[in-house]
């Protein structure tokens, strides 16, 4: 593995900042390209044909022109669709994120677990296999947002959000009569990486507390696997931030905390 490894992370816009903080904090040796493909999103207002369409040919680009030691697909709704296409294509190691219902539904006490996912992501047939082998026996809840993500991005861009606009999407997770009904909801997964974003305000609009499951810790850890040790210093690993639209990225400050503090041209 040449040094420092260079980690590329994409997804549809901003929510798989989610994903690279985690990684960052594991390997802060890798030199980091971020993609954003802002162009196309949000992804769940396109055909499936349409998104495969997309990223796959978009991938192949980018591994040209990046040459990345490993790839990250940090989109809930491109990774249910494309990695059996991206590994097929390609030879560099590639990691998705699927909605983290294994461990949701093992770690329920109520059995009673919620996916808040995009609308695309909870039809697919990917999320609905994952609930047939790992409920549990658990009562799974399927909530598909249509705003959630594009709220996400709007609020890290530092414009208001309204509290009402984020309780309208997340209350269907919420299953039962109030916090003292033995059988209410416990657990939501973050079945896209737009959310965590908004984790804080998640936690402050929830009708009764749930444990939140977010699946970056364990991409995080996936990766660093993959790599193996690291084996160098950390102040020669940078980063970048690309969009697919071209535009410059106006959001160093906000930008920072998920880079680890590093300034991403």
């Amino acid at each position: 593995m040449p040094y420092p490894p260079t980690i590329l992370v994409f997804d549809s816009g901003l929510g798989g900042l989610t994903v690279l903080r985690e990684i960052v904090r594991a390997r802060p040796d890798a030199h980091y390209v971020y993609v954003a493909d802002d162009a196309f999103f949000p992804y769940g207002h396109h055909g499936e044909d349409q998104i495969i369409a997309r990223v796959v040919p978009l991938i192949g680009e980018l591994i040209a022109s990046h040459a990345p030691d490993l790839v990250v697909i940090a989109c809930n709704t491109a990774s249910t669709l494309v990695m059996s296409h991206l590994r097929h294509a390609y030879q560099v190691p590639f990691v998705g994120t699927v909605p983290a219902i294994k461990p949701a539904c093992a770690s329920s006490k109520t059995k009673r677990v919620s996916v808040l996912g995009t609308k695309g992501t909870v039809k697919r047939e990917y999320t609905k296999r994952l609930i047939a082998d790992f409920a549990q026996g658990c009562e799974v809840t399927l909530v598909g947002s249509a705003e959630l993500a594009s709220l996400a991005e709007s609020a890290l861009s530092g414009n208001d959000v309204s509290d009402e606009d984020i309780a309208a999407e997340l209350a269907p997770c919420f299953v039962g009569k109030d916090a003292s009904d033995a059988h209410r909801t416990d657990t939501v997964v973050l079945a896209c990486t737009h959310y965590p974003l908004l984790l804080d305000r998640l936690v402050q609009l929830a009708p009764w507390p749930v444990d939140w499951i977010d699946p970056a810790p364990a991409i995080a850890r996936r990766v660093s696997d993959l790599l193996g040790p690291a084996n160098g210093p950390t102040d020669q690993a940078g980063a970048e931030m690309i969009f697919t639209s071209k535009r410059p990225h106006t959001l160093s400050q906000a930008l920072m905390p998920f880079f680890g503090g590093r300034v991403p041209a």
